[in-house]
């Protein structure tokens, strides 16, 4: 067993074992959060699905409205005209096979990876670089398109690709422990709804199972999932 820090047991003393309304653990969560840096807020959601079955997998993209609190740099792999479009849409890094080549040979100093459809052969050959860091462009993750423009702004605003995990567990950091509880509560609304809307069809039973949120370095606050659904965005701000 991993030795449980001080400060860490003094932060645990203040969580009590119940399921929070979202605005009350929100506020927790920030009252938590006293490393030495600006913690992310995160969310960890189990979910009744067993991803094995193609019918129970979740991957998909969020756009958090108060966005994530962190510069996203953005490279893109594109062709001809397009490798001008996505440096004048802000893309920090862009280039065609010789970014390819590059990456091959260990360049990672971005955060999201956006290729034309067009690319996407030659992009394969990364697979086993990028897919471990969550990199590998894809379709469903809206990291694959012609519109590099608009896939940019999306992504550099708050866009977050995320997925569930083998044992169904869903891990999404929705802000900085910077934002106030308002702010965190409608990324989290965000993030809610945009897991209901995509519920693979072979999801039977009980979908949400438990839902906590934490800072980075914090303890985990178990959030009622019920309230959280219920929870009309005029009231989140």
């Amino acid at each position: 067993m991993a030795k449980i820090s001080r400060r860490l047991q003094t932060l645990q003393a203040k969580v009590e074992d119940k399921d929070y309304h979202p605005l009350e653990a929100l506020a927790l969560l920030k009252d938590t959060a006293t490393a030495k840096f600006v913690e992310a807020a995160e969310a960890h959601i189990r979910l009744g699905i067993d991803p094995k079955y193609t019918d129970q997998q979740l991957r998909t993209t969020v756009a958090l409205p108060k966005g994530t609190g962190q510069i996203v740099r953005v490279a893109v792999i594109a062709r001809g005209e397009k490798v001008n479009e996505a440096s004048n849409a802000g893309a920090d890094i862009v280039g065609s096979e010789e970014l390819i080549d590059e990456i091959q040979k260990g360049r990672m100093d971005f955060d999201k990876l956006i290729a034309t459809p067009d690319v996407m052969p030659q992009v394969a050959k990364l697979g086993k670089l990028l897919g471990p860091r969550g990199l590998m462009p894809s379709p469903k993750g809206g990291t694959v398109t012609f519109d590099l423009a608009g896939a940019i702004a999306e992504f550099k605003a708050g866009k977050l690709e995320f997925r569930a995990d083998r044992t169904g567990i869903v891990h999404v950091m929705f802000g900085k422990t910077t934002f106030s509880p308002e702010d965190l509560l409608i990324n989290l609304k965000a993030l809610q709804e945009t897991i209901d809307r995509n519920r693979p069809s072979g999801a039977k039973g009980r979908y949400w199972r438990t839902f906590y949120v934490s800072a980075t370095m914090g303890p985990s606050i178990k959030i009622d999932v019920t309230a959280l659904r219920d929870l009309k965005l005029s009231e989140a701000g």
